[in-house]
């Protein structure tokens, strides 16, 4: 999963899901505020005081239920629909979702993504490189100073972005 910069909008962003065996992507468009809930999530960032998906977890965790998966069950008109699966342990319970605010519980969980093969049909793009992310040239040096200015200025969604970075920088070194 990766999030970008939209291009029609400053405010849009893409969340680019990748289908593990058939080198599908598929798109949705998102705005900001759901790009930095996903990418806080994503990268483990901790706010000093939690964030809504945070509280949510946590509810979830004082009445006894588990996220199990969540579902992204159909697209109409361009909108993505999602399901919360979840279980006390002895009942499932499912609950309607934006598909946003179920992909942060999934990521603060760790549960799976699933997408309907109706909706990897219908919204599903086949890339020959199988990669689509963030470009940029930035040394790991710059990277590290531009992280702890963000931290500082507690611009988490940047933040984020940068640390993915880093670690992809990392890796390549090895």
């Amino acid at each position: 999963m990766t999030i970008q910069s939209g291009m029609s909008q400053s405010d849009s962003y893409i969340l680019m899901l990748y289908e593990p065996e058939g080198g599908m992507q598929i798109p949705i468009f998102i705005g900001a505020s759901e790009a930095q809930n996903i990418m806080l999530a994503k990268e483990s960032v901790h706010t000093r005081r939690p964030m809504t998906h945070e509280l949510m977890m946590n509810l979830m965790d004082g009445y006894g239920l588990s996220l199990k998966s969540v579902s992204i069950d159909r697209v109409s008109e361009g909108i993505f629909y999602a399901t919360l699966h979840t279980t006390d342990g002895f009942n499932d319970k499912l609950f309607d979702s934006r598909t946003t605010d179920a992909i942060t519980l999934a990521l603060l969980s760790d549960c799976p993504i699933m997408v309907e093969e109706s909706v990897i049909e219908e919204t599903g793009v086949r890339t020959e490189s199988g990669e689509w992310r963030v470009e940029g040239a930035e040394s790991l040096e710059e990277l590290e100073e531009e992280l702890k200015r963000c931290e500082e200025k507690e611009e988490y969604e940047r933040a984020a972005e940068i640390q993915k970075k880093i670690e992809e920088l990392r890796n390549n070194e090895e």
